[in-house]
């Protein structure tokens, strides 16, 4: 990396750019972590292909499979965790440092991003992540056209699975790449793997939602965006970088990325919920409506409930059993006449005030004080 251009004059703009790009999180992205983005991708390309390279002597095949995995990495992103982490870092180190030592460690949860997208595809039965067939789908697509026997949606997701794990461990191998010392690299991955615990543990509160939702309440989706979103997000990531910086656990500084990090990912998965329904799938590259149709017990849905008067309700408990887009556009229209979604707004504003008020006072890099009120924002206004 000839410079690091993201701690230095890079960071004099406006946070929030507006008209810079359609993507709120992309501008400030481009603006703030050029140097950032770059230097991760290219750590990753680096990396895959010294990877597949390595499994491609094990089988022909087992090549294919190794590069449609890397495929899954670099199939674009905005590289949102490493980016906190990379502030996190920064924020704790000050702006002379070097970056190329912790690149590896930074890249590296992109991996871990990857693993976690390609089993939620598979649990979700999604068919479209970036705009693009899920791995499992096109994996389902090839299986047809080999004309191989038994079952290719059997065979599509047993491949995602494998592709999932195979990020999982890559992701572990890539960390060790980190030129830091012995000593804080354990350190390191005890909160990364505090971070794989909860992303887990989410996952699975998620998932059962799904299938006891006659139980769920708005707590426990906030509970379900605190630990899958959050966490690996927003939180972790930001202590993540903390501690490839040597940060004493009893430092000032944890608890301000803590306080920040917990409000920034509450709202980006409130975010996340709202463009669940209401977002456009040209942008998001996800079909609109998902969430009503599986009936989803999202913080949304559960707010919806909460409000609706009872003809309402009786339109909503409709959720997870409609077909038609027709259906799906009046369950999503009940839920905003409810107050659902403008209440979700108002949770998403009260956490960036949140997040802002606890960086306001916090010992931190002011370049990386600037970075992070960006990305607050931007994090949680963006419509991908």
């Amino acid at each position: 990396m000839a410079n690091d251009a993201v701690a230095g004059n890079a960071l004099r703009v406006a946070p929030a750019q507006p008209g810079a790009t359609d993507d709120p999180v992309r501008g400030v992205l481009a603006a703030f972590t050029k140097d950032l983005i770059k230097g991760v991708d290219e750590t990753l390309v680096a990396f895959l292909a010294a990877e597949v390279d390595s499994l491609t002597e094990i089988d022909a095949a087992m090549g294919a499979f190794a590069a449609t995995a890397r495929d899954c990495v670099l199939a674009g992103g905005k590289r949102v965790r490493p980016t906190f982490a990379y502030w996190g870092w920064r924020g704790a180190v000050g702006g002379e440092e070097p970056m190329c030592s912790v690149l590896p460690a930074l890249s590296a949860l992109e991996l871990l991003h990857t693993f976690a997208l390609v089993h939620d595809d598979v649990m979700d039965a999604s068919d479209t992540r970036r705009g693009m067939p899920t791995a499992h789908r096109a994996a389902a697509a090839r299986h047809r056209a080999a004309g191989h026997s038994g079952d290719p949606d059997r065979y599509g997701e047993a491949v995602a699975v494998l592709i999932g794990d195979l990020c999982m461990v890559w992701a572990d191998r890539l960390m060790s790449h980190a030129a830091v010392p012995a000593e804080r690299l354990l350190d390191v991955r005890r909160c990364y793997d505090q971070m794989r615990v909860e992303t887990v543990a989410g996952q699975f509160l998620d998932v059962l939602g799904e299938n006891d939702a006659g139980n769920w309440t708005v707590d426990r989706a906030l509970r379900v965006a605190r630990y899958k979103t959050a966490s690996y997000t927003v939180q972790r990531p930001l202590l993540f970088g903390a501690c490839l910086a040597g940060t004493d656990a009893d430092d000032p500084l944890i608890a301000a990325y803590t306080r920040y990090g917990l409000a920034v990912g509450e709202a980006f998965q409130l975010r996340d919920d709202l463009l669940g329904v209401y977002g456009d799938p040209e942008t998001t590259g996800k079909p609109a409506g998902d969430d009503l149709r599986t009936g989803k017990p999202t913080a949304l849905l559960m707010l919806a409930r909460q409000l609706a008067d009872p003809a309402q309700r009786r339109v909503l408990d409709r959720a997870g059993s409609v077909t038609t887009a027709r259906d799906v556009d009046r369950l999503a229209d009940v839920v905003r006449d409810t107050g659902a979604a403008a209440r979700v707004e108002r949770m998403i504003a009260d956490r960036v005030t949140e997040a802002l008020a606890a960086l306001g006072t916090a010992p931190i890099d002011e370049t990386a004080r600037t970075a992070l009120t960006g990305l607050a924002t931007a994090a949680t206004a963006r419509r991908a």
